[in-house]
């Protein structure tokens, strides 16, 4: 399901993904991910002094 988000252009956070598919560890999701070749973005964001992760997949058109 989060493979299927990502591919489809949308952003997924660890909130995100726990909230909308139950994920609890969404880093080793994108970790298996990329051991599968995707090519998945980390953007680090602050909000209320967290740090937290949102991933996205990155398209070969944005590769060059």
């Amino acid at each position: 399901m989060i493979k299927r988000e990502l591919e489809a252009g949308g952003k997924v956070s660890q909130l995100s993904a726990l909230r909308d598919y139950g994920c609890m560890r969404l880093s080793h999701v994108i970790w298996k991910l990329r051991q599968n070749g995707l090519n998945i973005e980390t953007d680090w964001r602050n909000q209320r002094g967290k740090r937290y992760a949102v991933y996205r997949l990155v398209s070969p058109e944005d590769e060059t």
